[in-house]
Formats: structure tokens, sequence, C-alpha cells
């Protein structure tokens, strides 16, 4: 019990200190464990956590479309990608099937891949230094974090 209550202080830490740009970077890699979580539970015949997480794995991609920023004409590409990604993690829940499922975390892996290659970029990106500060996160980093900012500063 008490170990689980540190890495619950670990990781609350971790989140409100994060910047935006490492808060998506998070819920990529939440979607991607519990896609995987989902995965081997669908081979494992346990459709209820099977259920469980592949719902995770939808509200993270719902979030990730809730918050398209509608102002950049990318958001349309956004949409598209996650409209397809929700409807397999759908017809992934309803037969129970990892291929599926797997389908779905490989595409999310490959976003966080990209989302890590911009990151990389705008931190080594010297002559734009507000850019640099987003990324890195700063003082105010998640205190005054929402989803629409968050959004509006990556692009999805």
């Amino acid at each position: 019990m008490l170990k689980q209550n540190g890495y619950a202080q670990y990781q609350n830490a971790r989140i409100m200190t994060a910047s935006p740009a490492e808060l998506t970077l998070m819920l990529y890699e939440g979607a991607i464990k519990f896609g995987n979580i989902a995965v081997l539970a669908m081979e494992n015949k346990d459709p209820a956590k099977a259920h469980e997480n592949v719902v995770k794995v939808e509200k993270i991609i719902q979030n990730f479309r809730d918050t398209l920023d509608k102002k950049y004409p990318v958001w349309q590409e956004f949409e598209k990608i996650y409209v397809y990604l929700l409807r397999r993690c759908h017809e992934a829940n309803i037969a129970k099937d990892p291929k599926i499922m797997e389908e779905v975390v490989t595409h999310i892996r490959s976003m966080r891949d990209n989302w890590k290659e911009v990151m990389k970029k705008v931190a080594g990106d010297k002559s734009n230094p507000a850019a640099q500060a987003r990324v890195a996160g700063g003082q105010k980093n998640s205190a005054s974090y929402t989803a629409s900012t968050a959004a509006r500063r990556t692009g999805t």
C-alpha cells in the first residue's frame, strides 16, 4: 500500500510539472500501454479487461480529437486519423480481435515517435526561445495548462 501511494505521488508530481508537450507525450505513452494491455487481454480471453483498456485508448484518442485547434488547416487530417483510430478501436472491442488492436497501437506508436521528433527539433531550435520554453516547460507549465492550450501549441 505504501509503495502504491508513493508511486501515485510521483506520478501526480510528474504530471503537475510537465510541459504541455510532455503531457501530450504522456498521453501517447498511456494509449500505447492500455492498447498493449487490451491486446494481451484479448489473447488471454479476458473480455472485461480488454474492454476496459480499449475504452481507455478511445478516451485518449477522443481527447486528442476534442482538442484539435480548427484555425490550422491540418486539423482536418488529424480529425480523419482520430476518427479512423476510434472506429478501429470499436471494431477491435466488439470482435475482441487483438490484430485490429495491434494495428491501432502501431499507429499510435508512430504518432508518438513523430511527436518525440517534433519535441527534439523545437528544443534544439535556438532561434525560437519561446517555442523552446513551451516544450521544456517552465514555472507555470501545467498549472495553467488546459487541453485547448495544448492543442494550439501542438497542432493536435
